[in-house]
């Protein structure tokens, strides 16, 4: 199929990013220096590789953030099963951090580059992979042309575009319709995204589900979960995970306000970003409450009332010592953060209005009755009381929630019966070049 001729605003960024250079590696550095980068790796974010590439059928598979690249845990092993090594990238420290944990023998990784033209050549150059995947949102454009013109496949994975990305792109229409028709299939979560999709002019949509979903569950240090469950108890318990500023101080005011009620609770927060530990500590403090931060060494003792878990990786140790979950990002407008994975953990689940990231599976939660919304502090408190004080109804629902969202897996499946002619092509072409 024919794709349209770059349009000027294309053309206007690449060469932008040309001349340009200097000052994105200047951007580069600043970050390094705040701690946003790798300063033993930065040469990655510049196309330089890090390693030589494995001998053999490479797939490079992208996620920008945790999410996005623990999302594509479930390809990577089909790909290794299916004899290819796998190249993944990531564009964050914490990513990378998580990964270096969590992936499989078979695949490696790199740090993206970013999306200056020689910096891309750079990096395909080195690696040569024979298949892209990007996950959810990542259409870089000066990537995608780049892929385009050395004829290899990109596929968009667990593809979403929300309404405010929809309407921010079809402002440029040409430019999306451009970058798009690129693209070799865009595999998308719902009908909805790939409605959108369709309207900017993607020509190939497949909906095949949400895969995470299908997910693994996050690890927990079995010698950590023991030794924190001794300690715990029978104290009644419950987690604010991935909490935002703004949440922190609702949070540790509603354990203020049940302290009377339940003498012996413990709240536990989880920041989004470790850190923010000391200002989560200090807003608990203001509160009245009595603080142990676990980057410090600290430990949720019985004198302990807000333990706050400022530290990486490990949020299903945590889900699986807190049978009740918050859900950060959700009381303030960030988009909510994924109920899969406590859901699976068996944990009940509270949240805010502000879950536009993850509709699909907070609806089905919320119906059936696995989850439940909490408008503001008021409605919080209360759930937390209500649910604190029944184990029984806490513990009924949580498998409403597993219950819920079974009808959702198999998005692997779905996705890789997409994929596999492209295995099958990459091999082809491999013998005829053998």
């Amino acid at each position: 199929m024919r794709v349209p001729p770059l349009p000027i605003t294309l053309r206007a960024y690449r060469c932008g990013l040309y001349l340009g250079e200097p000052a994105v590696a200047g951007l580069l550095a600043w970050r390094s220096r705040r701690g946003k980068e790798d300063p033993a790796r930065l040469p990655e974010r510049r196309g330089l590789p890090g390693r030589a590439r494995p001998v053999g059928h490479l797939v490079w598979m992208h996620g920008a953030s945790i999410g996005e690249a623990l999302s594509l845990v479930g390809l990577i092993e089909g790909m290794i099963a299916r004899g290819c090594s796998v190249l993944v990238t990531t564009g964050t420290r914490s990513a990378a951090d998580l990964l270096s944990k969590r992936l499989p023998a078979g695949a490696v990784h790199q740090y993206m580059p970013l999306d200056a033209p020689r910096w891309v050549e750079r990096f395909l150059a080195h690696w040569q992979p024979d298949l892209a995947i990007v996950a959810e949102s990542e259409i870089w454009p000066n990537t995608v042309v780049s892929l385009h013109r050395r004829g290899i496949p990109l596929v968009l994975v667990n593809g979403r575009m929300s309404e405010r990305s929809f309407k921010a792109w079809a402002r440029s229409p040409h430019t999306a319709r451009a970058l798009l028709s690129r693209i070799a299939v865009c595999l998308v979560q719902t009908r909805e995204d790939g409605e959108r999709f369709a309207r900017l002019g993607a020509p190939r949509i497949s909906v095949v589900g949400n895969l995470k979903y299908d997910s693994a569950v996050p690890p927990a240090d079995a010698q950590q979960l023991a030794y924190l469950g001794d300690m715990i108890g029978d104290r009644p318990v419950w987690v604010a995970a991935s909490t935002h500023p703004g949440e922190d101080d609702i949070v540790a005011r509603v354990h203020a306000r049940l302290k009377d009620r339940f003498p012996r609770l413990l709240t536990v927060i989880v920041p989004r970003h470790p850190r923010r530990g000391e200002e989560v500590a200090q807003a608990a403090a203001a509160a009245g409450l009595r603080v142990a931060r676990r980057s410090k060494g600290g430990r949720p003792l019985p004198s302990v009332d807000l333990y706050v878990a400022d530290t990486l990786g490990e949020l299903g140790l945590f889900y699986r010592l807190c049978p009740l979950v918050f859900l950060g990002g959700s009381l303030v407008p960030h988009g909510g953060q994924n109920p899969i994975e406590p859901v699976r953990l068996e944990s009940a689940i509270l949240h805010g209005h502000f879950v536009f990231n993850f509709r699909e599976p907070y609806a089905a939660l919320d119906a059936a009755g696995g989850a439940r919304f909490v408008a503001d502090e008021e409605a919080l408190c209360a759930s937390v009381a209500d649910l604190v004080a029944d184990p029984h109804a806490l513990a009924a629902m949580a498998r409403k929630g597993q219950a819920a969202l079974l009808p959702f897996e198999g998005a692997v499946a779905r996705t890789f019966a997409v994929l596999e002619p492209y295995v099958v092509q990459m091999k082809l072409s491999a013998r005829e070049r053998d």
